[in-house]
Formats: C-alpha cells, structure tokens, sequence
C-alpha cells in the first residue's frame, strides 16, 4: 500500500515540530462544509468525485446541498465527514507540494487521533488504511448503527459541570439499581461528558447525576446509543467488515480512543475499531498522553473546530490549529515554513 499524503508525512516528521493531527467526529457536519476547499483545490475537489464512485452515489452533491436531514443520516454523515477530512488533506498536500521540508530530524513525536468515527479517518492519514477502504468501512459502520438503532433504540445526554470519574460512578450505580443499561461514551473535555445506554437506565442516571450537582445535563437529538452496549449486534457485524480490509502499520502512530494509548500494528489496530463502537472514547485522557509525550502543536483536520475547542478546555497552553478552509491550509503551510517561529 502506497501512502497516499507523503509531503504531509515528510514535513511533519522532520524538523522541531511536536505535531499530533486531529479527525473529528460525527455531528461535526453541515452542508457546505467543504465548498470554499473545493472550488480553491482541484485536488479537494477529486477527493470529492472519488467517493462518488466509490460508494455508488452522489455524496459530494449531498454535500453540497443537503438536505441536511439526509446528510445528518448516520449512514451518509459518516463517510461524508471521512471525504470532507480527506479534501482537506489533498488541498494540504497540493500546497505543500515544491516547499522543502526541514532536513533532519529532532525525534519529536507525531501521532494521529480521530474522535469516534475520527478514528478511520486518523488512519487514512497515517496510511494505515486506502481512502476507498475508509469509506467503506464507515459506510458498512453508519449502516449497522443505524440498523442497531432501529431494532435497540436508545438515548445519549451531555454532562455539564461533573467530572467523568464521579459519572462513571454513578452510571454503575444505576446499571445495578435498575439493571439498565448506561455508561460513559465520550470523555471530551473537563466538565464534558456524554453518557449513553437505554430509556430505563439513561433517565434514572440523568436524574441521579441532577441530584449529585450537574450543572446541566442535556439529552442529545439521537436515537443511537453509540459507545454503549447497545451497539454489539452492529459491533459484532462490523469486526467481519474490519477483518476483510487491508490494514497496514501507520506511518505515526495512533493513539486510540478506548485505551487513550498508541497503536502501531495492524492487529492492535482492528480490535480497536471493533471495541470503540461498545467502549467509551476516552478524549481528554489521549489528549492529555499526547501533551505528556511532547506534543505541543494540534492540528484539526476536518469541518468545524469542535476539537479545538475541547483542546482549549484539556490543556489551555498547548497550540492549536484549525485546517478546513482555503485561508487555513495556507496559514498552516505558512507555519510549517517557519517552524523556529511556530506562534
């Protein structure tokens, strides 16, 4: 497998950089979110018809012009986030193309993450996985949510205000009191957290977790309960999708969501993308590995900034970049030219 952004891997790879890359998730999408890139770079734009072909259908129209309804569909917001993330990163790399990188090397280190879905797109990045095998995968992922969904229907909520040890507490308190089902899905930030399970185990824990001093605590407008048990049957179906695919070893390491620790090989790998559709997405804690191993410098690729944001909230004084328009990939190319000047 040939990888398929070599100057993005040779430029953050050489030189004083302590860079992670940043993929982020579902819910991240609007329509739109990838026209201004797609009208600057030929390259955006192809990412675009690819998937097209690939999946058999007009996703960059869906795009383009919704409706957001259908977008927002688990089954299309999926691969769609993937393609917009991948445009982004051929506009990069058409822009990098002719800048020399830095010679040598200091040892700094690079990682990849993606939150939930963000993972897959981490892993087209790294080379670990082929575009048309990413978009695929999370295609079949979107489908077998949904198709769970439908036959468990269930609920999430954000927690506003409480820490995730104490939430995690109290989700199992309630597993046990009532025999529902709830637990953590994502870590996000301090004072973020989303839980998520069935009717009867998510109404009592809101409530319990109400009485315990939340701030807020916000159901979300889904029907899918991710990162929850709730998600086996489709977890189950995914990992035959996941064992079919070609995995090879990323070029940088990914720090995974359900461990908040780097994978390299292929096997560690595959048990990771089947084990974070039932697991929690354990952010703050990969967010605070990377700070520790050195990383100073995180860069999201992707629609929106919704991972900036939770940087902002994790670590106030790491640096942080945003990279989803025309204007952005070329502030970011301007700072890879000046790496002794990174401000």
């Amino acid at each position: 497998m040939t990888v398929e952004f070599p100057l993005i891997h040779q430029h953050l790879l050489g030189g004083e950089r302590a860079v992670a890359l940043l993929f982020p998730g579902q819910g991240s999408q609007f329509v739109g979110m990838v026209d201004d890139l797609v009208a600057a770079y030929p390259a955006a734009q192809a990412a675009m018809a690819e998937a097209d072909e690939i999946l058999g259908f007009a996703l960059s129209e869906l795009c383009r012009q919704g409706p957001e309804e259908v977008l927002t569909d688990t089954i299309n917001a999926q691969p769609a986030l993937l393609a917009a993330s991948v445009a982004i990163l051929r506009a990069l790399e058409s822009e990098l193309e002719g800048l020399q990188a830095q010679a040598g090397s200091s040892g700094q280190p690079v990682f990849v993450a993606g939150h939930s879905l963000g993972e897959y797109t981490a892993l087209v990045a790294a080379g670990s996985l082929t575009y048309a095998d990413g978009l695929r995968l999370v295609r079949e992922r979107g489908r077998l949510m949904k198709e769970a969904g439908e036959q468990t229907p269930g609920m999430m909520a954000a927690v506003l205000g409480l820490e995730e040890e104490a939430i995690a507490a109290i989700c199992s308190e309630v597993q046990e009191r009532t025999g529902g089902v709830v637990q953590v899905a994502n870590d996000n930030c301090p004072g973020q957290v989303v839980i998520s399970g069935d009717r009867t185990g998510m109404e009592a824990a809101m409530a319990a977790l109400e009485a315990a001093g939340a701030r807020r605590v916000v159901p979300l407008a889904v029907s899918v309960a991710s990162h929850s048990p709730l998600m086996a049957p489709a977890a189950i179906a995914l990992q035959e999708a996941i064992a079919a695919t070609p995995i090879t070893p990323p070029r940088v390491p990914l720090i995974a969501n359900t461990t908040a620790r780097p994978l390299s090989s292929p096997d560690e790998i595959r048990q990771e993308l089947a084990s974070q559709l039932t697991g929690s997405v354990r952010w703050t804690a990969s967010m605070r590995f990377a700070v520790e191993a050195g990383v100073t410098d995180f860069v999201e690729l992707g629609p929106g900034d919704v991972l900036t944001k939770l940087m902002r909230r994790i670590d106030s004084g790491a640096r942080r970049h945003t990279v989803n328009t025309p204007e952005g990939v070329r502030a970011f190319v301007d700072w890879l030219r000046s790496p002794q000047n990174p401000k």
